[in-house]
């Protein structure tokens, strides 16, 4: 049985970490957020963005945190600590950008998911597939209460059911309805270039674009 998931932990102080470092915040997580340089220099920006949350080395978010969103560019990926997140359940909400990331097949290898290759370097992780193909601002302003009519859904890819539901709560919690599309594999009908990138719609319209 997983542990109940407290501190959220977000490598990537980008719009998107950001704009999950505010969510959880509001649903009431500890936050830990790292950025690309040292803490120090991103403290005062947290402070100010993200009031709560606690600016940190990327080792150490992976550390205390009990659950860490990679909010950073693809191309960084084999930067991640992956010893200190070894055992971690860890969110992939990267995307491949050309303009950032350069040739997609050099960066995660032909006919697979960018979260596949991203599993396969941090092997130790539990790796979960969310938050990738819903725009930051969107995610902003369209969390909404459980139940509430018109609310949105977030896609979820991942193998293992146990994280599937952990992430699937926080999901629910964080003001989405968590819409499971199959294993890791199956996030690739989330990255740019698909029908449900970008998708900001409820979970009826959301299945209907993942639908080959």
């Amino acid at each position: 049985m997983l542990s109940p998931i407290r501190r959220i932990g977000i490598l990537g102080a980008g719009k998107l970490g950001i704009t999950l470092a505010q969510l959880a915040l509001k649903a009431g997580y500890e936050v830990i957020i790292a950025g690309s340089t040292h803490p120090g220099k991103i403290a005062l920006s947290i402070e100010v963005l993200t009031p709560g949350a606690v600016a940190a080395s990327a080792d150490e978010v992976a550390s205390q945190a009990d659950i860490i969103i990679l909010a950073l560019p693809l191309g960084k990926f084999k930067e991640l600590p992956k010893q200190a997140l070894g055992g971690k359940l860890v969110i992939d909400a990267m995307n491949h950008w050309w303009e950032i990331d350069g040739d997609r097949e050099i960066i995660v290898g032909p006919h697979r998911s960018s979260s596949e290759s991203v599993q396969e370097y941090l092997a130790t992780s539990r790796l979960v597939k969310a938050f990738n193909h819903m725009g930051y601002h969107d995610l902003h302003d369209e969390h909404k209460p459980s139940m509430a009519e018109g609310r949105k859904a977030i896609a979820v890819a991942a193998d293992n059911p146990e994280d599937v539901k952990a992430v699937s709560d926080v999901i629910d919690t964080l003001g989405f309805d968590p819409l499971y599309i199959g294993g890791l594999s199956e996030g690739r009908r989330l990255e740019p270039g698909t029908k449900a990138f970008g998708a900001n719609v409820p979970a009826d319209q959301l299945v209907r674009l993942i639908t080959p």
